[in-house]
């Protein structure tokens, strides 16, 4: 079977303890959930939905704040706010911030992100999108009796390449890597570093049917064939002995 992607329309701007997978199934797109189904569903909705959003009049920048915001151009709120959600700052240049969030993951901003929603407010990255993903998926087989997958995903830029791509920065009932250590190729040779990061190819393969201005932030994946597991997102991250560029 042919591998599909279907985008999910939801009709309104998800507001904080809207619930999402009610959302999901009253859509206008009228979504078919079937057994073995990955949802892939938006960081910004699970943020909104969340309440991780802040009014940046109520953000009093720090010194540090302001004097990063005059060198690189930026509002210094939202500095703060970026330098409150990171353990640490991994590189500035060129006006680009990148950090590491609280969370683990290495990206531009902390995620922080000004884009589909009110003026005067950022989006956070979600506390714990494992946990999400998680509720989420019983959730689902709760109200539907459907076993899926379900991945959480936001945009991330790349070492060494131009543009950006979805990742996943939460997951739950899905393996995280695909490993072929040890299998062998069509000549017979062992494989011995080969493991493929299934879930962020997962989302990229989503993105191309959700857009950003499509009211579109799900979609719903049908005919790969997965490995269920307790795997969690941050099993994507490289460990620190192991990344040559930290």
């Amino acid at each position: 079977m042919s591998l599909e992607i279907t985008p999910v329309q939801i009709s309104k701007d998800v507001e904080q303890h809207d619930n999402i997978i009610e959302l999901l199934i009253s859509s206008p797109s009228k979504p078919e959930i079937k057994n073995g189904d990955i949802l892939v569903i938006t960081q910004k909705i699970i943020s909104k939905q969340e309440g991780n959003i802040v009014d940046l009049s109520t953000v009093m920048p720090s010194l540090l704040a302001i004097g990063i915001a005059s060198a690189y151009d930026k509002d210094p709120k939202v500095v703060e706010i970026i330098l409150s959600q990171s353990k640490r700052i991994v590189r500035m240049n060129n006006g680009v911030i990148i950090t590491e969030t609280t969370q683990g993951f290495i990206c531009a901003n902390a995620g922080i992100d000004e884009s589909n929603v009110k003026n005067g407010h950022v989006t956070l990255l979600p506390k714990n999108a494992d946990d999400t993903a998680k509720k989420l998926k019983d959730e689902i087989f709760q109200k539907t009796g459907k076993d899926v997958a379900v991945v959480i995903s936001d945009t991330f830029g790349r070492p060494f390449r131009e543009g950006q791509t979805n990742c996943a920065i939460g997951i739950a009932g899905i393996s995280a890597i695909s490993d072929y250590v040890g299998t062998k190729d069509t000549f017979g040779k062992t494989l011995h570093v080969t493991a493929i990061a299934i879930v962020d190819e997962i989302c990229s393969a989503a993105e191309l049917v959700m857009g950003k201005a499509l009211n579109t932030p799900i979609a719903i994946v049908r005919n790969y064939k997965y490995q269920k597991s307790d795997s969690l997102a941050k099993d994507v991250i490289r460990l620190k002995s192991t990344d040559l560029f930290r």
